[in-house]
């Protein structure tokens, strides 16, 4: 498989700041090639989109059908969505052993549809650089959004719904969004993952549960039951952990390039041109490692409304 240079450079770019934002001390020593560590692929969701919803896809691969490349060895075909609740965010059926199912993409649908959602990164030890003034947080972002009223998908870290409370209630009881788990550590799943701290299975549960308690301390009302996982790094022994969760898990097949990028024009151009129907767009909450996202929103929105797109939830998409 071959990428462009411009996408090797947007997956480096979300590679370096999943490092940066989960505090870690350097690269996992994989994740730059993509060599050894099924890891470093499945961060790079956006580089070549699954042309299927798998239970539990391989994002740095192409599932079979439109891009024509085969389907990773391992992969699982998708689960239907199951039943949702009245008033409740739909989720995916589990896949092969119970595995807690993967969603990247709404294949099902030709409708101009796309999620754009926004990790809100923090770890468990990041708390001195916030007190130091670095800003985890992107209030006018959130105020962007808000002007434009794009429904929107925050993955935020518990540990991130600590630091801004306020915040965190604010998002969480706003219908235009919704608030998804990005566990509370920001800690890894798997291993390697960019230098992130790593949790083993039982840490792993337990820090999901943390996170959705830290939200309904904040106040967040708006909560669904979607897990991202920190660095998109995954395994089968990950999903497994997370398989009494109740959640699926949601990665995405657009990498904006937003973290550490310094002109919003190619981060906006990056999501412009591979944006598709059902698309899910990975970006950033977090001012210090995403600095132009807000002004990059600003080109993005109304760009794609003049496309005939329309902006969704995650839970707009799951059950497509």
């Amino acid at each position: 498989m071959t990428f462009s240079a411009r996408k090797v450079a947007a997956v480096a770019a979300l590679c370096a700041a999943l490092a940066g934002c989960g505090g870690g001390t350097g690269s996992s020593g994989t994740g730059s090639s993509g060599t050894g560590a099924p890891s470093a692929g499945r961060a790079a969701a956006a580089a070549t989109p699954s042309a299927a919803a798998p239970a539990r896809p391989s994002p740095g691969h192409a599932s079979a059908g439109a891009s024509g490349a085969p389907r990773p060895a391992g992969s699982h075909p998708a689960q239907a969505p199951a039943a949702p609740a009245p008033g409740k965010a739909p989720t995916l059926a589990p896949g092969p052993g119970g595995l807690t199912p993967v969603f990247a993409r709404a294949v099902n649908t030709a409708d101009k549809v796309v999620a754009l959602t926004f990790d809100a990164d923090m770890t468990a030890d990041q708390g001195p650089r916030a007190r130091g003034g670095e800003r985890f947080d992107n209030p006018p972002l959130i105020a962007t959004l808000r002007r434009l009223k794009v429904p929107s998908t925050v993955f935020m870290t518990g540990r991130w719904a600590e630091e801004y409370p306020d915040q965190a209630r604010s998002i969480g009881t706003d219908p235009l969004f919704e608030i998804a788990n990005h566990s509370y550590s920001h800690y890894a799943f798997r291993e390697p993952c960019y230098g992130l701290p790593a949790l083993d299975t039982a840490a792993a549960r337990a820090d999901v549960d943390r996170a959705f308690e830290a939200f309904r301390r904040a106040g967040a009302r708006n909560t669904v039951p979607y897990f991202r996982f920190p660095g998109g790094c995954y395994d089968d022994d990950a999903l497994r952990a997370l398989s009494v969760a109740g959640v699926t898990a949601v990665q995405w097949d657009v990498v904006s390039g937003d973290a550490f990028a310094k002109d919003p024009v190619a981060v906006a151009e990056q999501v412009i041109d591979g944006v598709r129907p059902g698309s899910v767009v990975v970006m950033h909450c977090t001012r210090s490692a995403a600095p132009v996202t807000e002004a990059a929103i600003r080109r993005i929105v109304p760009e794609l409304r003049a496309r005939g797109y329309r902006f969704v939830k995650v839970s707009d998409l799951v059950g497509r």
